[in-house]
């Protein structure tokens, strides 16, 4: 096993304003953290509805479906009208990653030595920590790359439960 970050989505959502911070070097406005919770919701709680109203009413035509079926948006053509968050019928995209320029999270290069990150550290709520664990469907942690865990009730999970 290694060390990841974990994302409690769970908790995430009881954040109106997320606080965590960003130690990301190159940029001093990225937070990082922003990123992740994107990847999470497109990749994990997206329903990926069949007729995807918010890929119509985005009036700059930033959203589109990756050869997955996964929701993607171009930072470059986004202006952050949140159209999409209000059209979304189960309320599942988050205001807080729209914004005209995105974040980006290198990891903060982490390492099985490090002790904690600034992102860790800053969240309020507790929803980002180091963990050990492995992917496991039954307690809802789910695989979003080699460096992140999400706790999150994954759609697609519980569409095949039902």
């Amino acid at each position: 096993m290694s060390k990841r970050i974990l994302i409690d989505m769970i908790k995430c959502r009881e954040c109106t304003q997320c606080h965590a911070e960003c130690s990301y070097p190159h940029h001093p406005e990225n937070n990082g953290v922003y990123a992740l919770l994107e990847m999470t919701v497109y990749q994990l709680t997206c329903r990926r509805c069949e007729e995807a109203p918010c890929i119509k009413i985005c009036p700059a035509e930033a959203l589109e479906r990756n050869k997955n079926g996964v929701i993607e948006r171009s930072a470059h053509l986004c202006v952050a009208c949140k159209s999409c968050v209000t059209v979304c019928p189960f309320g599942t995209l988050m205001n807080q990653f729209f914004e005209t320029r995105k974040s980006i999270c290198d990891y903060c290069r982490f390492n099985e030595y490090s002790e904690s990150l600034r992102c860790i550290d800053t969240c309020q709520r507790g929803a980002l920590s180091f963990t050990d664990m492995e992917p496991d469907a039954g307690s809802y942690i789910f695989e979003l790359n080699e460096h992140i865990l999400v706790k999150e009730y994954a759609w697609d999970t519980i569409k095949e439960t039902e």
